[in-house]
């Protein structure tokens, strides 16, 4: 007999205790374990601990600032994280992006809303059957830089590159790629599971994200190049 399939866990940082109880109530019964802490200290000290599926993380905490606890979390784990921007400003969404986020969520979100970007970034941690030998995808190489799909492990040069798991699945989509161009739609679609959004900007945060960490110049690229009004193209850098 099979053992019960583990219910992904959500961490919830949130000072707003009626929403968390709210989530909870919704979630509970789709399958999700959900706990919540409602402070920005708290929401450190639990979120850079293991086991977790995604964390679900308020920009506007009283007591500490969203960006910095997002900060200490991606210095300390891979887990995704989902962030609630309560004023709805774009600037927080970028800023969010830009320190490691997966996606943000406005506070005016619907709970199938909410469900739907929670799916796409748990997908990525559920814990699927183990792979035939056969239908193991092979490591992809572009030049020094190094792709395992089944570790979820790149490298440049022989270095492990922190990468957030959008930054991973991004620069594995491209790799896949590797010489063709990609658009933000597909990108998008591959990555995210929803729909492209006309003035979505998180394709191009991350992919500035990605070329930091690679140490690429986007007006001189060695390995991401712009296509204008087209999207992006992995290249390699020894190649003319």
């Amino acid at each position: 007999m099979s053992s019960p399939a583990l219910r992904p866990r959500i961490l919830l940082v949130d000072d707003d205790r009626k929403l968390c109880g709210l989530l909870a109530d919704y979630l509970d019964p789709l399958g999700y374990e959900v706990e919540a802490v409602h402070t920005g200290p708290g929401g450190v000290e639990r979120g850079t601990e293991e086991g977790w599926h995604a964390i679900i993380l308020d920009v506007m905490l009283p007591d500490m600032d969203g960006f910095e606890v997002l900060k200490s979390i991606m210095s300390g784990s891979i887990t995704s994280v989902l962030m609630l921007t309560g004023r709805g400003d774009e600037t927080d969404r970028i800023v969010g992006l830009e320190v490691g986020a997966d996606d943000y969520l406005p506070k005016t979100f619907s709970m199938r809303e909410l469900l739907a970007r929670l799916r796409a970034v748990t997908r990525r941690h559920a814990n699927a059957p183990a792979a035939a030998p056969s239908d193991v995808e092979a490591d992809l190489t572009v030049g020094p830089l190094h792709v395992s799909p089944s570790t979820r492990v790149a490298s440049l040069d022989g270095q492990p590159l922190p990468l957030t798991p959008v930054e991973f699945e991004i620069l594995m989509a491209l790799a896949r790629a590797k010489g063709r161009v990609k658009t933000r739609e597909k990108l998008l679609e591959e990555i995210r599971d929803r729909e492209w959004e006309v003035f979505d900007r998180s394709i191009d945060i991350h992919i500035s994200a990605l070329r930091r960490k690679l140490g690429d110049d986007a007006k001189n690229p060695r390995f991401i190049r712009t296509l204008r009004s087209a999207g992006y193209m992995l290249v390699d850098p020894r190649q003319p």
